[in-house]
C-alpha cells in the first residue's frame, strides 16, 4: 500500500449512503429560511418561497461524494507486457471538470483536472479517472487535499510506475470576498513514483495538458 494511502473516512472504500429524515430536512430548511430572512431575502414570492428547501437539496446533492464510489474497484490487467517503455508510457486524461465546495467558507470553486499515471500490472477504465475526482471534488473540500486524495488513491487501487495530478481552479471565496480579486486561478501539482525523479516525464505530462488548455 502507497505510503501516502490513509485508509480512513476520505477513501472510497468507505461507503455509507447519508440518511437523512424528513424530519431533519424540514429543520434544515427551517434553519435556512432563517439565515436567508435575516440577510434580507424575501421568501414571501413565486421565486422564492421554496429556495431554502432547494438550497438545502443542492447541497445534499453537490456533497454526495462522501457517499464514496463502489464502481471505482475495478481494475483490468495492464497492456503493458513487458517493453522498454512500460515505465514511460503514460495514460492522461483531462480536462475533467469540477464543482466543489470550499470548507472554510462554503463558497463554491471549480476547475480542471488533469490525471496521469504509468501503468504496472493493472490499468481502470478511462471513465473511472472522472469517477475519481468527482468523488473527492463533490464534499467540502480544499483544492491541495483534493490532489492529495486523488493520486493516493489512483497509487492505493493501480500501484503504478507512477502518479500526476495537475488542478487549476478559480475560488470564489477569493472572488465574492476578501481582496475580491476577479479571476485568479490556483494552480497544484502532485506527483508520486517515477514523476518524481523523472523531469521528462512531467514535461511531457504538462506539454498533453497544455495542448488541451
Amino acid at each position: 500500500m502507497d505510503e501516502h494511502f490513509n485508509d480512513d473516512e476520505n477513501n472510497f472504500l468507505c461507503l455509507k449512503k447519508r440518511q437523512i429524515s424528513e424530519e431533519q430536512l424540514h429543520k434544515f430548511e427551517g434553519y435556512a429560511s432563517e439565515i436567508f430572512t435575516a440577510l434580507g431575502l424575501n421568501l414571501n414570492t413565486a421565486a422564492t418561497e421554496e429556495t431554502p428547501q432547494r438550497f438545502i437539496k443542492a447541497l445534499i446533492e453537490a456533497t454526495e461524494g462522501y457517499e464514496g464510489d463502489p464502481k471505482l474497484v475495478k481494475v483490468f490487467e495492464t497492456e503493458c507486457r513487458g517493453g522498454p517503455d512500460c515505465r514511460l508510457s503514460q495514460i492522461i486524461e483531462g480536462p475533467i471538470y469540477f464543482f466543489s465546495l470550499c470548507e472554510h467558507h462554503c463558497l463554491p470553486f471549480y476547475g480542471v483536472v488533469y490525471v496521469g499515471y504509468i501503468s504496472h500490472e493493472h490499468i481502470i477504465g478511462i471513465s473511472k479517472l472522472t469517477r475519481l475526482v468527482h468523488l473527492f471534488t463533490r464534499r467540502f473540500a480544499v483544492q491541495e487535499r483534493i490532489g492529495q486524495q486523488i493520486a493516493d488513491t489512483l497509487n492505493h487501487l493501480l500501484e503504478p510506475h507512477g502518479v500526476a495530478i495537475y488542478i487549476e481552479a478559480h475560488h470564489l471565496c477569493v472572488e465574492m470576498r476578501g481582496v475580491k480579486e476577479m479571476s485568479p486561478i490556483t494552480r497544484t501539482t502532485f506527483w508520486r513514483g517515477n514523476y518524481e525523479n523523472d523531469p521528462a516525464l512531467r514535461s511531457e505530462f504538462f506539454a498533453a495538458c497544455s495542448k488541451k488548455l
